[in-house]
């Protein structure tokens, strides 16, 4: 735990310039320990009151002389018929409607009812079973019968359903879902989109929306040879957090850590007759001028003083660094956010192999763009190399995003991943997804597969339902994205160690890269068709993608190319002209990091040139 909570810490101090003394140098590093300590005490506060609480909930709490939509928890939820179509917002651990679940639950335990729910997320909204408030408070069977959602991984105890035959399970892109949650509030019930299009969504490739077995409808279509036609069931319910109410029953979404389909989903429901439930943590004065759902769209108002900007932050003690024009201090913010995942055990140990992947992908990055770009992260790894563009004070000159609609700022990890410190705006989730269709400059992901033709999986895990993570943004963020960079381990459990400038393999893992993916969630073919720039960075080395599959652009020092790469992998892996002898070596600073520097204009990995 140690480890993990100062790794942070000690990779931060090792990137910023030398000091003109030891005196200055001792000063220095006592202040950054100070700064760490002091977060340390503040989020360990934060999570112990937290784990106190975070099952308390008043479902007979309603406030009185409010107007006549205000109303408790159970009887909120009483609005919610059998058998209709309910979508929840939110993104993470971002803005739960979390004693609307717990309400729901409590009701359909006590009187069977509501029953039959089609249930819709667009972001992930689970809690891999670690803690009470998220969707998986309604996992009871036959309270939810199908589970439509970008993004399923987090949301165990439906997956586990699923897999027992108890819940039908279906799978859209967010963009897509976003696009036709919108739609409905204008009166379009599908949508026809390129998007997808020779991933498993296309059921000429894969399965569509389908994740389980013998499913009684489909989502997708095949449109023509170049599109596909999504659609979703007509949402019946919205059950949606936002942070405040005024006393007549309109809603503000100041110190939001993000809006994701808040507006959109309310508008829908409200288009198709149906209920919108909402809870807030407090009511406020009117404030016609910041009102963001006003009270003729609302049917239901819970308040719970306990409601939560983000898992463990209270909504009525917000974090203003996810607020919009307040401008905080972004150090100690990002040193709260990363103590936070530590102390609450969201974020995986990283090794020295993981920060040498680090350096490598942010690399890629400041190559393949310039100042003013437009970017999207994506969790995991990736993430470790947005941390380096902040540290190289690279991240003023780019607009990075959140597919929850956050624009601008630094991006949120782990707990708060979708929201961002300092943002300059805050949108829905459709809004930003047309932005990316107007620009996008690159984009940085994860992956679990990579096969001969380039293409990646990152939406199945293994066979099991159980296994299955679902495409999230992915399709519609690389189908507008310029250039694409995937980040991840070349093996599956692979033991690896770096000493003295050199990377080794020390036992080898499971492949990754291998002849055919599980699932294509990203078609590498089609997007060289489009123009785009792939490349794949892993702990051994670089790979890009070309038109005759994935070629290996440079390794790490000390790795063997015959040896590590090419006799470990099952997919087919090209080479430069000159053979194994011809494959770069990664500069030395970007493996031992010393000297190593983040700057525009400076190429050593010289990928403009290739």
């Amino acid at each position: 735990m140690t480890e993990r909570v100062f790794g942070h810490y000690a990779m931060a101090i090792s990137t910023q310039p030398p000091v003109q003394s030891s005196v200055a140098r001792r000063r220095s590093r006592a202040r950054q320990t100070a700064r760490v300590l002091g977060s340390v005490a503040r989020t360990a506060v934060q999570l112990a009151r937290w784990r106190l609480h975070w099952n308390s909930y008043d479902l007979e709490y309603v406030p009185g002389g409010l107007g006549t939509n205000f109303m408790n928890a159970r009887d909120a939820v009483g609005l919610i018929p059998d058998g209709a179509t309910v979508i929840s917002t939110g993104m993470a651990a971002n803005q739960r409607p979390s004693i609307l679940y717990r309400a729901v639950s409590d009701r359909f335990a006590e009187t069977g009812h509501p029953r039959e729910l089609t249930w819709c997320a667009v972001g992930a909204v689970g809690s891999r079973g670690r803690s009470p408030g998220s969707l998986e408070e309604c996992s009871a069977p036959g309270l939810v019968t199908a589970f439509i959602a970008g993004h399923l991984e987090t949301v165990t105890a439906f997956l586990a359903a699923g897999e027992r035959g108890k819940m039908q399970l279906h799978t859209l892109p967010q963009g897509e879902m976003a696009f036709l949650i919108e739609g409905q509030a204008e009166g379009r019930s599908d949508r026809v989109s390129e998007v997808g299009v020779g991933t498993f969504l296309d059921p000429r490739v894969g399965d569509g929306s389908a994740v389980t077995p013998q499913p009684t409808f489909q989502l997708v279509s095949v449109e023509d040879a170049d599109h596909l036609r999504y659609r979703l069931p007509p949402l019946d319910v919205a059950i949606i957090n936002t942070p405040y109410a005024d006393a007549d029953g309109n809603l503000y979404v100041r110190d939001a850590s993000c809006l994701s389909e808040i507006h959109d989903a309310a508008r829908a429901v409200h288009a198709n007759g149906g209920q919108v439930i909402v809870t807030v943590a407090d009511v406020i004065d009117r404030d016609p001028s910041s009102i963001y759902l006003p009270t003729e769209a609302v049917d239901a108002i819970v308040v719970r003083p306990r409601n939560e900007q983000v898992a463990s932050i209270p909504q009525r003690r917000a974090w203003t660094t996810f607020s919009v024009g307040e401008d905080v201090d972004e150090e100690r913010a990002l040193l709260d956010l990363h103590m936070m995942n530590s102390l609450s055990g969201v974020i995986p140990h990283r090794t020295a192999a993981d920060r040498v992947l680090a350096r490598l992908a942010a690399s890629v990055i400041t190559e393949s763009i310039d100042p003013g770009a437009v970017i999207n992260i994506g969790t995991g790894l990736p993430e470790e190399a947005s941390r380096l563009l902040y540290e190289a004070g690279l991240a003023k000159g780019l607009t990075q995003t959140s597919e929850a609609g956050v624009w601008g700022g630094i991006p949120a990890s782990g707990i708060c991943f979708g929201a961002s410190v300092n943002p300059v705006r805050q949108e829905s989730s459709s809004w930003m997804f047309h932005r990316y269709a107007e620009r996008l400059d690159l984009t940085c992901l994860g992956l679990l597969e990579v096969d001969s033709e380039g293409n990646v999986n990152v939406s199945r895990r293994g066979e099991r339902t159980s296994q299955y993570v679902g495409p999230g943004g992915l399709p519609n963020i690389v189908h507008e994205a310029r250039t694409v960079i995937f980040v991840g381990a070349f093996e599956t459990h692979a033991k690896l160690h770096v000493r003295g400038g050199r990377l080794t393999v020390d036992r080898p893992g499971l492949p990754k890269f291998i002849d055919h993916v599980r699932e294509i969630t990203f078609n590498g073919q089609m997007a060289l068709e489009r123009g785009k720039d792939v490349w794949y960075a892993t702990h051994l080395g670089l790979f890009h993608l070309s038109d005759g599959g994935i070629e290996l652009v440079m390794v790490m020092p000390g790795v063997d190319v015959q040896r590590d790469v090419l006799q470990r992998a099952t997919a087919r892996i090209l080479l430069p002209a000159g053979g194994p002898t011809a494959v770069r070596v990664v500069p030395s600073a970007i493996v031992t990091g010393a000297g190593f520097r983040l700057e525009w204009g400076a190429h050593p990995l010289n990928l403009r040139e290739e």
